[in-house]
């Protein structure tokens, strides 16, 4: 079976006896990789595997993910998907629902969380919808995200009245619709 990239990354720090990652750390690895795989690997994806096995990790940029404290960190894990537009969808529900519940509580810092979430959602939607290549289809569905986030961020007491009036239009049923 061949190796992940994943399992690169975590054997390369093992090995190294890497405790903090920083941007030079992070350089070697993406070296690593492509001399292992020969493929390029993103400074912000072998971040993220790092953190997630609980690595001290020093490297930020914007699509990396926030190191979000505790409480938030548990509850907003895995909740920003957008494969498709279904995932999309179902993301801002979850958000749009954890948003409301920590405004209603006064807790600043918890909306603060959703918010930063969705403007990396928004980031990377437009950055795959920007990417030549990538598919046509997918990068149109990938703007289409990117404006949901949007919308969502500038207005979000009226988003999902947005949301079922731009999917019942003409446009969206043209460029969506199977």
């Amino acid at each position: 079976m061949p190796e992940t990239k994943k399992q690169i990354i975590l054997e390369y720090c093992q090995a190294k006896g890497l405790d903090r990652i920083g941007l030079a750390e992070i350089r070697a690895l993406e070296n690593a990789l492509r001399a292992r795989l020969g493929t390029r690997t993103s400074p912000s994806y072998i971040a993220g595997v790092l953190r997630a096995a609980g690595k001290n990790v020093e490297y930020y940029d914007r699509f990396a993910d926030p190191p979000i404290e505790e409480p938030y960190a548990s509850r907003l894990r895995d909740v920003l998907e957008f494969h498709d537009l279904a995932s999309a969808e179902a993301s801002l529900i979850k958000l749009d629902e954890l948003y409301r519940e920590y405004r209603d509580a006064s807790d600043r810092a918890g909306a603060r969380w959703v918010r930063t979430l969705l403007q990396k959602g928004k980031l990377r939607a437009s950055s795959l919808a920007a990417n030549p290549r990538v598919s046509p289809e997918k990068r149109a569905e990938k703007a289409e995200i990117a404006s949901w986030f949007r919308i969502w961020l500038e207005t979000p007491d009226l988003f999902f009245d947005w949301l079922e009036l731009r999917k019942a239009s003409a446009e969206f049923r043209r460029l969506f619709s199977p």
